[in-house]
């Protein structure tokens, strides 16, 4: 009788492998950062590198990674340099300069402390 082969294993990866490559996907992105200003194509490359790690060991970006970087391009963004940033009716609109492409991120129902009292206050002079 012939030996069995074995499937070739794409399962769940070992708990210790994940968790390094988290930690590389963190100083790849706060390399990043720091080199942002001087060479964005360096930065450029360090995403591209994290997004290409984290795809290999299927882990998911928290939101605060993801925001790091268009979503359409996968360039480092520098508000002001390559990113536009506006708040428009509950909305936090992100526009890529580079690519010109655009996405919406919805705010909070939260309104901040100031502003509330601010209401309260013109709402008790007004009657």
């Amino acid at each position: 009788m012939p030996a069995r082969r074995r499937k070739k294993g794409y399962g769940r990866k070992p708990d210790d492998t994940i968790k390094i490559a988290k930690q590389h996907i963190e100083s790849l992105l706060e390399q990043a950062k720091e080199v942002a200003a001087e060479n964005t194509a360096l930065a450029n490359r360090y995403v591209t590198l994290a997004r290409k790690v984290a795809m290999k060991f299927r882990i998911r970006l928290p939101p605060e990674q993801k925001r790091l970087f268009c979503p359409h391009c996968y360039r480092f963004m520098l508000p002001g340099k390559n990113l536009r940033v506006r708040v428009h009716e509950h909305r936090v609109i992100y526009y890529c300069l580079d690519c010109k492409k655009f996405w919406r991120k919805p705010l909070g129902k939260a309104l901040p402390k100031d502003l509330l009292l601010h209401r309260h206050n013109r709402a008790r002079t007004d009657s």
